[in-house]
């Protein structure tokens, strides 16, 4: 009896082992796609300075990404189904370091549409990621704290954002105003630093060993299926409509922050706000930490409620412009909207077994979202004011309500 259950202990410890080193591995991933999502709410503002575009047009930095996502989401969900999770983030790797190192000839091409050319070459190896690492952090354990451990991993996905306004506003925003010929010049060094350390982690992947997960192993159906066999779980659908909305609600918040804290507060320069967008990463980073450790004492989807019902009252208080309360205002919804994508992903393709990877790859193709929002938002602005356009994340935040009190519901299928 001793012996067995030592040799229990011992084998758990093995299976803690192999999945604890790849878990760390992917972890990293979500910290090098939050810095190239945040350096888009940079480049946004920059491309008004330098090319005196509209507020809408320079919205297309984030439809270029996000547009990415769209058309590369189901074929990164079937390289993931073909080959696996390690060769997809190896593949998705090597994309995002193609797309960073292409701002160098960019910057010698001096055009805004090059410029984009790069950012959806990015936005496609950021798909390939996104599909693989959500799941993969969800079934590297208990499927019933799946929700708890995806948010730690986008914990670290903070971290990202946080550093890329930051790295943003002082290499690329500090000389908007200077005298130099080549404004497109001061945004090639954020993006060959971020290329040589995607192209390392690239390396890295390939010699680490990577455990089998069945998926079908979390699912009392075991159903392999097809796509259209999504369709049969109600929470799955919910899930799509919910991550499209999320996804176009932050796109838009980061999107236009700078604009509205310097249209609210003239005193406050592109560059200062860009260190406060910053600041709102910082909030968005502690309510990942502190929503994963909640997630031990409450229900994940009472928690996604209530932070959406918070973010629609902040939101009124953004689009009222009330100054420095409407900016804390913004910076209680970038806490708030911490937990929301993971809680949905996770809530999304709870119990889809063999379905999962398919499933994974339609809620990260509802990420363009983020590329209509600030389009849409930006038009808002220039036929009104900034302010007015913050009702949209409003209305997004109210749907994201109704999720996380009843449409995240996993029912029988038939």
């Amino acid at each position: 009896m001793t012996n067995d259950l030592t040799a229990n202990v011992n084998r758990q410890k093995l299976v803690t082992y192999g999945f604890l080193v790849p878990f760390i591995l992917v972890t990293s991933l979500f910290f090098l796609w939050g810095f190239a999502h945040s350096l888009l709410d940079v480049l946004n503002k920059h491309f008004q300075e330098i090319l005196g575009i509209t507020k809408a047009k320079s919205g297309w930095v984030q439809a270029a990404l996000y547009g990415g996502y769209f058309i590369m989401a189901i074929p990164a969900g079937l390289i993931m189904t073909r080959f696996g999770y390690k060769r997809g983030i190896i593949f998705g790797l090597l994309l995002y370091a193609i797309g960073a190192f292409l701002f160098m000839p960019a910057a010698h091409i001096q055009t805004f549409e090059f410029t984009l050319v790069c950012l959806f070459i990015i936005a496609c190896g950021l798909t390939c990621l996104e599909t693989a690492a959500n799941p993969f952090s969800t079934v590297l354990g208990p499927r019933e704290t799946s929700e708890q451990r995806l948010n730690l991993s986008q914990s670290f996905n903070g971290l990202g954002w946080i550093m890329g306004p930051a790295l943003g506003g002082m290499l690329i925003l500090s000389g908007t105003s200077g005298a130099e010929t080549n404004k497109f010049a001061s945004m090639t060094l954020p993006y060959m630093i971020i290329g040589t350390m995607v192209l390392l982690v690239a390396i890295l992947f390939m010699f680490i060993k990577f455990p089998v997960i069945h998926e079908g192993e979390y699912d009392d159906h075991g159903d392999k299926g097809r796509y259209r066999d999504l369709l049969k779980y109600p929470h799955f659908k919910f899930a799509v409509v919910t991550q499209f909305l999320y996804v176009a609600a932050q796109t838009g918040i980061n999107s236009f922050f700078i604009n509205y804290v310097t249209e609210t507060m003239p005193q406050i320069s592109n560059e200062k706000a860009a260190y406060l967008l910053s600041l709102g990463f910082v909030f968005f980073m502690v309510g990942r930490f502190s929503g994963s450790l909640l997630m031990s004492w409450f229900k994940p989807n009472q928690m996604l409620a209530l932070y959406a019902v918070i973010n629609v009252l902040a939101m009124v208080f953004v689009v009222l412009g009330l100054g420095w309360l409407s900016i804390i205002a913004l910076y209680l919804t970038y806490f708030c909207m911490s937990i929301m994508f993971p809680t949905i992903f996770a809530l999304g393709i709870k119990d889809l077994g063999g379905l999962t990877k398919k499933g994974s790859s339609f809620i990260i193709m509802t990420i363009v979202g983020g590329a209509i929002c600030p389009i849409f938002m930006g038009w808002i602005a220039d036929v009104s004011n900034m302010a007015l356009g913050f009702i949209v994340p409003l209305i997004c935040f109210g749907f994201i309500v109704f999720f996380g009190l009843k449409g995240y519901q996993v029912k029988s299928i038939s």
